[in-house]
């Protein structure tokens, strides 16, 4: 009898094993699936609706689909240490695979030397910025840190400017491959460098995944990822696993960004632009930027549907909006799943703004502050009218520059400033306001006034338009959506190749306004972007007075909390898409005006975060600050080099991150407190909220306080009110 129940046992447990045993290969078959279902999903529809093209395009896309994944895994792996998404990724390969470039074109090195040294130098370069930079930010909010990557971005690039003057002339832009083979597949014909990737890669993916597992930084890594707080109790090391993961992301972006050069080219002297950054992107947020192998999958998907689209199309604007579509759809189809990864409330909005507070109403009537502040004001407005009578033209030009852009960083006060919408495509809706301003006076001949009013209602309608979907999402949703909308504005739709019936017509004139007001010389014209700054200043001054800009505040702070008193915060978020896009959209129809021409270069991704840069570090609470942004950009771009003007507002990015929070506006604000503060002791006027500023020592034991010291008068009593 126990002989049979200890059988009956034995049984049981075997059935409860493969049960389990069942259980776990269901769910690694569902896993996989997963996993394959982008790659899947993107390979299926191509050939449905490009079944013309070559099965070679296909595995050509399949091969830059995998150098684009692991530029993907890189951002994935920062963004899980540190829960940020790196901008700088891709660049953190271009300056080591550059150098190992330009070490074997231009001084003849082998292959086989120039890739370790690469290898060593993105090493060291991932290092050396997360110690340098990123470490500093360690306890900063996640979207401080994540804006800073755009500074260290914009230093990488000025290095890549640099370096081909350091090496001299190139006979070739792409490097011989390291071994004799080739095959042909689907009538393309794939080389040692092709040969390269599709053996190089998977290898690394495979690495990778086996150091994450199986190793005591990888098992660390991933502890820290899901909390630092709990693995820096628990005795993790966490800032040195940060600066391993940097390393991981310097190597694995130098790896891509290498084989790239060896399949397409090197762009020597020219920015990467976000063709590269933007689908590895996409990618890491299809797979919610902590599935692997759907990352991979979809980077390899994305590569298919890019190259199928360039062969059948043969245009590379299409490729971009086929592969900016994808990316947005799946960035609200990731945030309306839910997911526990991308848009944490670490990053839910830009929480890092200081305004400039008013005067404090004790000296606010007192007959000194009141004379400065319009002495000031007289200097400031006499400077400025003194512009074209001491300068030439194309100074002028530069002067009236300086102001439209400051009225796109104004705009970007009120949309990222008040209500923390982070945006990194403003120059998109610039670009699209102007295209149309600048064609209905060229074609139509309108008034110089309705075309400034066209170009504001465009902007509006654009800026509400890729707004209004990303209302009810969290993080940066709406930042990587208006990056995929200036990556698409600028090879797409301000394409002559696509819309030219759509574009202006030729030079652009510019005609008079009111119709009699004539604007043809650049000091008038002038004078006209000096008045429509000042309308927007005062403008969005009372915006900011009302009800309307206290809830974008309130909102920007809490919106739980917000919407808890009844307030409708994405009534008040709509107000700010519209109001931004509005004054973006003006600045795009005086801008288009101004240059006579619709240049494209202004409106390409990189102009995007440079714009972006430029209220940063003016400040993106301060007006004044968005001024003193667009004078520091735009004066730098003017009077120096494109390698020295990106190394200029990278580090002056950096450096207002650090040292000034507030940016120059903040630092302006100070300066004003600090003199208020002077003449307010000199008076002997009382100002708390100035007071409240400044550091006051607790008074020592036995000794009173200054102000018990100095009174003798006796304490009034409190006296009771009478109860009826």
């Amino acid at each position: 009898m126990t002989r049979l129940r200890g059988e009956q046992t034995t049984q049981r447990r075997g059935e409860r094993g493969a049960l389990a045993l069942g259980v776990a290969r269901d769910g690694a078959v569902v896993r996989t699936a997963s996993a394959a279902a982008p790659l899947l999903l993107m390979l299926v529809g191509s050939r449905l609706v490009w079944r013309h093209v070559p099965w070679g395009v296909v595995l050509n896309g399949a091969e830059l689909g995998l150098l684009s994944a692991l530029v993907a895994v890189g951002l994935a792996l920062t963004y899980r240490a540190s829960r940020i998404i790196n901008f700088a990724q891709a660049d953190l390969g271009v300056v080591p695979s550059l150098l190992a470039v330009l070490l074997m074109l231009a001084k003849g090195w082998s292959i086989w030397l120039a890739f370790p040294l690469g290898l060593l130098a993105s090493a060291v370069l991932g290092a050396l910025v997360e110690m340098v930079f990123v470490r500093r930010f360690f306890t900063a909010p996640r979207l401080i840190l994540t804006v800073a990557t755009i500074g260290i971005a914009q230093i990488l690039v000025a290095v890549s400017l640099f370096m081909p003057g350091w090496f001299g002339a190139l006979a070739s832009d792409q490097y011989d491959p390291p071994f004799k083979a080739s095959f042909t597949f689907g009538q393309v014909v794939f080389n040692g460098n092709d040969i390269a990737v599709f053996v190089v890669v998977p290898i690394v993916l495979l690495a990778l995944a086996i150091f994450m597992r199986t190793s005591a930084i990888g098992v660390g890594l991933r502890g820290s990822a899901e909390s630092a707080s709990r693995a820096l109790l628990l005795g993790v090391p966490v800032k040195r696993l940060h600066t391993v993961v940097w390393v991981i992301s310097s190597l694995l972006a130098f790896v891509g960004l290498f084989l790239r050069a060896g399949v397409v080219g090197v762009s020597i002297g020219q920015v990467l632009g976000p063709e590269v950054l933007l689908p590895a992107l996409g990618a890491a947020v299809i797979g919610r930027m902590e599935r692997m192998p759907t990352i991979v999958s979809a980077a390899v998907g994305l590569g298919i549907v890019g190259q199928s689209v360039k062969f059948a199309w043969n245009a590379d604007g299409y490729r971009d909006a086929v592969i900016a579509l994808i990316i947005v759809v799946a960035v609200l189809f990731v945030r309306s799943r839910g997911s526990n990864r991308v848009g944490d409330g670490e990053i839910s909005s830009w929480q890092a703004t200081r305004e400039t507070r008013p005067i404090p109403a004790e000296l606010r009537d007192v007959r000194e502050v009141r004379i400065a502040q319009w002495v000031l004001a007289a200097l400031v407005v006499g400077a400025l009218a003194a512009v074209p009578a001491f300068l030439g033209e194309s100074r002028v030009l530069l002067a009236g520059t300086i102001g439209i852009f400051a009225m796109i960083g104004i705009s970007l006060v009120v949309l990222t400033g008040w209500a923390g919408q982070v945006s990194l495509g403003q120059v998109a809706v610039v670009g699209i306001a102007a295209a149309a301003a600048g064609s209905v006076t060229t074609r139509y001949h309108w008034d110089l006034s309705l075309a400034l009013l066209l170009g504001g209602v465009v902007g509006a309608i654009v800026m509400t338009a890729v707004g209004l979907p990303t209302l009810r999402a969290r993080g940066l949703t709406f930042a990587v959506t208006t990056l995929a909308l200036a990556l698409v504005t600028s090879s797409y739709f301000l394409n002559p190749q696509f819309f030219s019936g759509l574009l202006p017509k030729g030079r652009i004139q510019r005609t008079e306004v009111f119709g009699v007001i004539s604007v043809g010389s650049e000091t008038r014209f002038y004078v006209l972007i000096l008045v429509m700054l000042g309308f927007t200043l005062v403008a969005v001054r009372g915006l900011r007075s009302t009800r309307t800009g206290r809830v974008l505040i309130g909102t920007r702070e809490n919106e739980r909390a917000a919407e808890s008193y009844g307030i409708d915060a994405r009534r008040a978020v709509l107000v700010a898409f519209a109001t931004s896009g509005f004054i973006s959209g003006v600045a795009g129809a005086l801008f288009v005006h101004q240059q006579r021409a619709l240049d494209l270069a202004n409106f390409q991704p990189e102009a995007a975060l440079r714009v972006f840069s430029m209220v940063v570090v003016g400040g993106l609470g301060s007006m004044s600050g968005a001024i003193a942004g667009a004078i520091y950009v735009q004066g730098i771009d003017w009077f120096l080099p494109s390698e020295w003007s990106f190394l200029a507002t990278g580090a002056g990015m950096l450096l207002v991150l650090m040292l000034l929070p507030g940016g120059l506006g903040g630092a302006i604000g100070d300066g004003r407190d600090a003199a208020l503060r002077w003449f307010a002791r000199r008076r002997g006027i009382r100002v708390p909220s100035l007071l409240a500023d400044t550091l006051v020592d607790a008074p020592q034991r036995g000794n009173p306080a200054p102000e018990a010291a100095a009174s003798d008068a006796e304490p009034e009593p409190v006296m009771a009110e009478p109860t009826p």
